[in-house]
């Protein structure tokens, strides 16, 4: 009976021991997944931060291309006015001494018809 109770005792412990070694690879493997599962998080995270970045940038420079085609586009506007503006000064200037020109022969005229009439 002894070595009954004995028998018993010995596949308890081993049944224990067993279960015991179970209990410890399940928390292992359940400890790995774990880290897993936060290690894919934290690379999401980074994933995530790194593309917000780039559209950050992206976004930066597209406002930066934007100012400078807006800039050129404001200076080549003013480049054409003052284009025109000088073309327009040219063609008054013409105009005052055409009709400076046409004013001088009108008055040189009327002088050679009045010295003809006096003499006469």
């Amino acid at each position: 009976m002894k070595r009954f109770f004995l028998s018993i005792a010995v596949i308890a412990i081993v049944c224990s021991v067993t279960s015991c070694r179970e209990v410890q690879e399940k928390t292992t493997e359940t400890g790995n997944a774990v880290e897993e599962a936060a290690n894919t998080a934290g690379q999401a995270v980074n994933e995530a931060a790194n593309t917000a970045g780039e559209a950050v940038n992206e976004a930066a420079n597209a406002a930066g291309e934007a100012v400078n085609e807006a800039a050129n586009a404001a200076g080549e506007a003013v480049d054409g006015i003052k284009e025109k503006a000088g073309e327009a000064a040219e063609k008054a200037g013409e105009a005052v001494k055409e009709a400076t020109d046409d004013a001088a022969n009108k008055i040189k005229e009327g002088a050679d018809k009045v010295k003809a009439a006096v003499d006469h």
